[in-house]
């Protein structure tokens, strides 16, 4: 089914991921790894004919561009971009350029990155963009006017991370809704609880604890990651768009994340950020 398909696969090499890269490749498609760590990435890689990676580091938007242009130099189509890679983090420090981390992984670089990806996706037939949100964007509220969390009286990691997952889904339906006409769907998904690193950043006693929790009741990657693969795979989505799915199925998300307002107001804060005309 996805033999001859290309598709590029951000945070490729651990958690959902890897599980979700290894099993396009089985599929038989061509999977493009974007990865910051080249040894990881190549170990991943090795063996297998279908499977490359190109080098990045998603926090700086240089690189970010510069991703974009090897990948539009190397490649003349895209049939499946998968936005997976993101993190919670329990202290707020900034990117190279001046960004709250939390923000900029998990929603700007997705933003920029299909933005630059943009024109070769609506020139292949039935593109499809699929982003990784996640449950915790519930009861989350979209702070537009302090994305960087600098007014708030506190910083709280957690409250970042769910607000980057609300702006996953603000982006995707704001995407479906500028793609209309083209062919080109754009969707989310939640992944549920998964045994990941997730909170390696996050200190040993967070780390230790949310490790516990993930031994106890959380899903492996591949389970994980098998909504993310059928997403990106499926016959019976062709076509579907600005949709939220868990578990293979369809689902609402939050109210907030509805908001035609927000959605068009982020898009259009998120361009001036990574400077986007």
């Amino acid at each position: 089914m996805m033999k001859d398909k290309l598709c590029l696969v951000t945070g490729g090499t651990g958690g959902i991921g890897r599980a979700a890269v290894l099993e396009l490749a089985e599929m038989g498609a061509h999977v493009v790894v974007v990865a910051r760590n080249e040894q990881k990435a190549s170990e991943l890689c090795a063996g297998h004919d279908n499977m490359e990676y190109l080098l990045a580091d998603l926090f700086s938007l240089s690189q970010i561009r510069a991703l974009g242009q090897a990948f539009l130099e190397r490649y003349q189509k895209l049939d499946v971009l998968i936005n997976n890679a993101g993190a919670n983090f329990a202290t707020r420090e900034l990117t190279v350029d001046g960004y709250e981390r939390t923000f900029a992984l998990n929603h700007l670089a997705p933003f920029l990155l299909t933005e630059l990806l943009s024109d070769v996706l609506k020139k292949t037939e039935g593109a499809r963009v699929v982003t990784v949100s996640s449950g915790a964007h519930n009861g989350a509220r979209a702070h537009l006017d302090d994305l960087q969390f600098e007014q708030r009286r506190f910083w709280w990691g957690w409250s970042a991370y769910c607000e980057s997952k609300l702006s996953n889904l603000l982006f995707t339906y704001e995407l479906a809704r500028r793609l209309e006409g083209t062919g080109v769907t754009a969707t989310a998904m939640h992944p549920g609880f998964v045994k990941t690193g997730f909170a390696r950043n996050n200190g040993p006693v967070l780390n230790a604890a949310v490790g516990l929790a993930g031994a106890l009741f959380g899903r492996t990657p591949e389970h994980g990651a098998e909504t993310v693969v059928w997403a990106a795979s499926a016959k019976e989505l062709d076509g579907v768009t600005g949709k939220y799915f868990m578990d293979k199925a369809a689902l609402s998300s939050s109210r907030e994340s509805y908001d035609e307002g927000l959605q068009s107001r982020l898009w259009e804060l998120s361009e001036s950020l990574v400077g986007l005309p």
